[in-house]
């Protein structure tokens, strides 16, 4: 196969750039993705959003809290999920200069 990549450093970047594309291309995983763009939320209200049963809502959270989408932050008993800006940013990025 044929690398389009320009440098070899966008080439060490392509594994990480194939997760992330594989993380949020199931529907419930980028329905999560887009319910938290403005702000951070519990896992009760992911729950409520999705409509699915928590251990689901909690295998999606899992796959993107691994690749590094999502950050967590607990409060007593709770936790609270949000963007990890930095990631997106950079798997974005790095999308957009294998296109242009």
């Amino acid at each position: 196969m044929k690398c389009f990549c320009k440098t070899n450093k966008s080439t060490k970047q392509l594994p990480d750039t194939v997760l992330f594309l594989k993380a949020v291309s199931d529907k419930n995983r980028l329905k999560i993705v887009c319910f938290l763009k403005n702000s951070e939320k519990c896992v009760c209200e992911i729950v409520d959003f999705l409509e699915l049963p928590q251990n689901l809502v909690s295998h999606h959270l899992k796959i993107l809290r691994n690749q590094n989408i999502l950050k967590t932050r607990k409060d007593g008993l709770k936790v609270y999920y949000s963007i990890n800006d930095q990631n997106i940013e950079k798997s974005v990025n790095f999308l957009n200069s294998l296109i242009t």
